[in-house]
């Protein structure tokens, strides 16, 4: 389908964490939505069904099978199962004071290594080149500035998946995130993380 044959809504709002203040721009058209934040682009599509998710580890959604509580549109703050371990999301009103120092990992190439596309927990296709993450906890999906304690350099990302499920990490970034926060090489490195709140 050509552009020319989609609707586009363009939408501008206000986001606020702490004192970040940026312009966030939405486009919409047929298949996709693009996020514009500041200098940082998010572009959203809709995995099919018929892609396995990033982490197929998660064993129930709100009770359902995955991908059946995505296709019903239950995953933004619904309970989930991993490793028989039952996790709870928090609340959209708590989402909105997060703010924690830990550490962050990163994941996605090994995608590359399979074929077709992935999915991440809420429905969207993963892309490791992207600027999005997963987190255990806040609602998908959430926007969260996320500065690299290290060096100082902050991004925006969209948190759209479930994880990182390994003791001791708060975040686990997109390879792409990972680039521009300078510890791809590293693996790992100590961020805070803020949630970043759409206003108007």
């Amino acid at each position: 389908m050509g552009l020319l044959s989609c609707g586009i809504v363009k939408t501008t709002y206000r986001i606020t964490a702490g004192t970040l203040k940026l312009g966030y721009k939405v486009t919409r058209f047929a298949g996709k939505t693009v996020y514009t934040v500041g200098k940082f682009t998010f572009t959203v599509v809709t995995a099919p069904l018929t892609w396995p998710l990033t982490h197929g580890d998660i064993e129930t959604i709100d009770g359902l099978p995955p991908k059946e509580a995505i296709a019903r549109g239950r995953v933004k703050t619904s309970p989930y199962v991993v490793g028989g371990d039952r996790y709870v999301p928090m609340s959209v009103a708590k989402a909105r004071t997060y703010r924690k120092t830990g550490i962050a990992s990163w994941y996605g190439y090994e995608t590359y290594r399979k074929k077709g596309g992935r999915m991440t927990a809420n429905g969207e296709a993963f892309d490791p080149r992207g600027l999005s993450a997963a987190h255990k906890y806040l609602p998908l999906p959430t926007f969260v500035r996320v500065t690299n304690l290290e060096n100082r350099r902050w991004i925006i990302v969209r948190v759209n998946d479930r994880g990182p499920f390994v003791k001791g990490r708060i975040i686990d970034l997109s390879a792409g995130a990972a680039k521009k926060l300078g510890f791809y090489r590293k693996g790992t490195a100590r961020v805070l993380v803020e949630t970043v709140e759409l206003e108007g």
